[in-house]
């Protein structure tokens, strides 16, 4: 028999979300974020899943052939750009956007230039403009001396599109993105091409940016990184639901302790669950006790220490718990949100570090 532990991919939730991301922006152009396999949720199925986006965004180059091997013709963005020159004709062949963020690239493009033939295809390009995050783009000062460079190269497509990425758009009204919006305008005026500016954040949360191209990630898999608030305050739908099942229950006495380093002392003889689930298929092992699971759709908090395979469980509120019963550790009705704020970290790394003895399936 196989492991219990499974992770169930609702494809209805992420058409969901695509469709409320164009909601929320209805006259721009949506990138679907893809990176890390799909954020967890698995490229190929996401991408199958999200066909109806305008353009998928990608980390590595090996994506984007991944999804053109599923006969995805859309187009595909490598958002951190080429690393050599032997990239530049795969991007060809394959008719993948480039982002360019540094002098380097450029230099790299201008020296394709002079050995092109005339029959190489144009490469579409999309010009990175650092407006504040410091992680990568080209200096505000520079993007129109960089812009023309590139429009002097006949074999990049004439329409550039000028982006940069925020550093904090979780902060709803925050002064810091207000100023990299600001400098952003102020480097591109003038300049012909679409705009991109909008992550998810931003497109939750900040209505003048909502134009051009919009470049949701965590959005489309409904999870939320705005402090305080689940993917469900916005109209998004979870997209992963990761489960297990009980596998024991003991009745361990009052003053015993639980797991490794006895961190838990039972206050009272009690039943104690365990699950078959643990850091070895990516459950955060910082989540302590009192993080919350589902229990045959009833909630009961964590006890003791997250192990490799296993977790352990207050039943106390649950007499009628058996062994078999489902235990929900993130998803449907348990938004990973709140998991993800027991760990000290986002719901967007607990799904990508699902690992790979987890069972998928859709649903």
């Amino acid at each position: 028999m196989s492991r219990a532990t499974a992770a169930t991919i609702h494809v209805d939730a992420l058409r969901h979300n695509l469709a409320r991301m164009r909601e929320l922006a209805p006259d721009s152009r949506v990138m679907a974020v893809v990176k890390a396999d799909g954020y967890g949720h698995g490229l190929e199925r996401v991408g199958r899943a999200l066909s109806g986006a305008d353009a998928f965004g990608v980390a590595a180059l090996s994506d984007a052939e991944r999804l053109r091997a599923i006969g995805l013709p859309h187009r595909i963005v490598l958002l951190s750009g080429f690393d050599e020159p032997a990239d530049l004709p795969v991007l060809q062949r394959l008719s993948i956007d480039t982002v360019v963020h540094h002098a380097w690239q450029l230099e790299l493009l201008e020296a394709a230039q002079r050995q092109a033939s005339p029959e190489r295809a144009r490469l579409r390009v999309w010009l990175k403009i650092d407006s504040g995050m410091h992680r990568l783009g080209f200096p505000a000062a520079q993007a129109a001396q960089v812009h023309r460079r590139l429009r002097d190269l006949a074999w990049v497509d004439p329409e550039i599109v000028l982006m940069s990425h925020f550093a904090s758009s979780d902060v709803f009204e925050g002064e810091a993105t207000r100023a990299q919006i600001a400098r952003f305008q102020a480097a591109t005026r003038g300049l012909p091409g679409p705009h991109s500016l909008a992550n998810s954040a931003a497109v939750l949360g900040w209505r003048q940016v909502r134009n051009g191209w919009i470049r949701p990630g965590g959005a489309l898999y409904g999870i939320s990184v705005v402090p305080g608030t689940t993917g469900a305050d916005f109209g998004l739908a979870p997209a992963m639901t990761l489960a297990t099942r009980l596998i024991a229950i003991h009745h361990v006495a009052a003053g015993e302790a639980v797991g490794y380093g006895g961190g838990f002392l039972c206050p009272e003889d009690m039943p104690v669950g365990v699950a078959a689930i643990g850091y070895g298929d990516g459950y955060p092992r910082a989540a302590g006790s009192g993080t919350p699971v589902l229990v045959a759709g009833r909630r009961a908090p964590l006890i003791g220490r997250v192990s490799m395979d296993l977790i352990t469980i207050d039943l106390r509120g649950l007499p009628e718990a058996r062994i078999g019963d489902e235990v929900v550790l993130w998803g449907r009705g348990l938004p990973v949100e709140e998991i993800a704020q027991h760990a000290g970290t986002i719901g967007y790394e607990l799904s990508c570090g699902i690992t790979r003895r987890v069972r998928f399936s859709e649903a």
